[in-house]
């Protein structure tokens, strides 16, 4: 079972973001949480194989979790899904270490890309 942890301050983008995995993954269970802190509370605690960040949040930004999450483990793979697309955000995103950076809002064809890496990478385990 691949575990997905959907961190966004948007319940109707927790939303989207489930049902379009859900169409194309299986055998996934899907934890949220609704800002930074929250996300690093159930980072720790449910060790999810992927973690889907907002970046634009309240309490602790995407970009200040993101980097606590790696600190505590380097290997984490993180996937940023953000309205913010400024090319220093971006940048200083990628140098994270995060897998990919999708622009929301998400469509069926970067869920297809996203669920994509997400099989590629899960078999690799």
């Amino acid at each position: 079972m691949t575990k997905i942890l959907i961190v966004d301050d948007s319940k109707f983008s927790q939303k989207i973001t489930r049902s379009f995995l859900d169409c194309y993954l299986n055998d996934v269970a899907f934890d949220f949480a609704d800002d930074g802190q929250a996300g690093l509370k159930k980072f720790a605690a449910w060790h999810p194989d992927y973690t889907i960040v907002d970046l634009l949040m309240p309490k602790l930004r995407g970009q200040d979790m993101i980097k606590q999450v790696k600190l505590s483990d380097p290997d984490a793979r993180v996937i940023v899904l953000s309205a913010d697309v400024q090319r220093h955000v971006r940048e200083e995103i990628e140098n994270l270490g995060v897998l990919t950076f999708v622009n929301k809002p998400l469509d069926d064809k970067k869920a297809k890309e996203l669920c994509a890496l997400i099989g590629s990478s899960s078999r690799g385990q």
